[in-house]
Parts: structure tokens; sequence; C-alpha cells
């Protein structure tokens, strides 16, 4: 079993993200697995350097041990050029000119999201800078079975339509950067947050177009939540790791009770 920690350097590390290390060191120790730590940078524009340190400092003080050294997105240009040559080699990508206003006229699909309606499919737009780059997403369903939630049946094309994978920045896409990733060093096992249960049909299809026929195993845990309709986000600093720490928190302390906020 290999999987992965994959925090995002955008913000300090607060209590969900505690629970998440919680289950995914937890599974890889009950299987005899190894854990490896990915920085998600892949937004340049909201990711800092200040946070990583921070990140890594609090894993440390918590006693989450990585097998290897941090493996940051912002490094790894070539396996997602590699990943894009493949799917423009089989006709798939194509230029999309849309704006976020204009994506935002499109009408509510399943979860609440605004599928992409296909708009710059038939324009010829070549992949270029200053515009989002789109991979052709066909109906058809993705069957996956969840190790908490159980069996799943998702569309990614009635979910979210064409999916972005580089946008109109020059960021890959999360969508993107961690199918490539997740293939690239071989995760058998993703164990995140049921936010993210969603995102794992197109994640598998996106995954089988690359050429990855197996995709890895998935289970998908139980939020912290703020309020009953809120859960946690970076900007919320009571439950971040450093105020806990600053408050005289020991590093004991701080698991337990993020082990109680899912119990």
């Amino acid at each position: 079993m290999l999987t992965r920690f994959a925090p995002a350097p955008t913000g300090f590390l607060h209590l969900g993200h505690v629970v998440n290390a919680l289950y995914v060191w937890g599974y890889a120790r009950e299987a005899g697995g190894r854990v490896l730590l990915r920085i998600e940078d892949h937004d340049r524009q909201r990711s800092r350097p200040e946070y990583e340190r921070a990140i890594l400092e609090d894993l440390a003080w918590l006693g989450f041990q990585a097998d290897g050294p941090p493996v940051r997105q912002s490094d790894r240009e070539p396996v997602y050029r590699g990943a894009l040559a493949r799917l423009a080699g089989q006709g798939l990508m194509y230029g999309c000119a849309c704006t976020r206003a204009e994506l935002q006229q499109a009408p509510p699909g399943l979860d609440g999201e605004r599928p992409y309606p296909g708009t710059c499919r038939s324009r010829g737009l070549p992949l270029a800078d200053g515009i989002g780059w789109r991979v052709r997403m066909t109906p058809g369903e993705e069957r996956f079975d969840d190790r908490l939630l159980g069996p799943q049946v998702q569309d990614p094309s009635a979910q979210c339509g064409d999916l972005l994978v580089r946008d109109r920045l020059g960021n890959w896409t999360y969508q993107f950067a961690v199918v490539a990733d997740d293939w690239a060093q071989q995760i058998t096992d993703v164990i995140r947050g049921v936010d993210l249960l969603a995102s794992t049909g197109r994640q598998i299809r996106l995954a089988r177009l690359l050429g990855r026929a197996t995709p890895p195993r998935f289970a998908h845990h139980p939020l912290v939540m703020r309020t009953a309709t809120e859960k946690l986000s970076k900007s919320d600093g009571d439950t971040g790791v450093r105020d806990l720490r600053a408050a005289g928190w020991a590093a004991a302390e701080v698991l337990a009770h993020a082990r109680a906020l899912v119990s």
C-alpha cells in the first residue's frame, strides 16, 4: 500500500488536516504501507513558502513522519506536460476562452455544480497562454467501491462537463495534477475527506484516458465541521495547529481532540 498526504501551502495546518493525517497514516500503518508527502502548490498565486515551512513544522511536531522527502507540484512540470501530450495525442484537448462570468451562467447540474456546456468544443482554439485548456468528457458512468462509503456511481460528463486541466493564468488544475501525480508516484490508495467524493469519478476517467487501467482505491472520511453546513477552512484561525500550540496545547492533546471531533 502506498498513499499520500497532500496539503496545499495556501494557509496553515488546521484540525481538518490533522483528521486527514490520522486517517492517512492510520490506514497506511495498519496495512504495513508507506505515506508520501506531496506539497500541492499548483496554485502559484496563492501558495506561499512560509505556509509550506509551517506545515512541515506542524506535521513534525504532531509526529507524522512521511516515507521520504516532500515532493512539490511546482517541480513537476515535465510530468504534467507528458500527461497533456498523451491527451492531446488522442485529440481530446481544446482551448477554452470562456470567462468565469460566462461559466456562472450555465445551469446547475448534479451536486450543485455547473457542468461546462462545451461552448468552445468546436471553436478550434489552440492550447495557448491566456485561455483555459479542457479535456473532453463523454457521457458514461464510473463505478467504484469506496472503502468507507460503499459502492458509488458517477457520470463525470453530467457532473462537470469537459474538465479544465490548465487555467487561463497558467496553473495546472487540482483535478489534473493529482491524477497525473498519483499515477506517476504509483499511489495505490487515496484517503481524503468526503468533500472530494464528487471528484472521484472524473479522476478515475481522466486516469484511464492517461493510460492507467486500474485506478487507486478510495476512502472518503468524515469532515470536521465548523457549523452544521460549513466545514473548517484555513481562515478559521481558532482551529489552526499553530494557534493551539501557542495556546499551550501538547501534540497529544491536539491529536486526541481531532479524533474526538469525528468519532
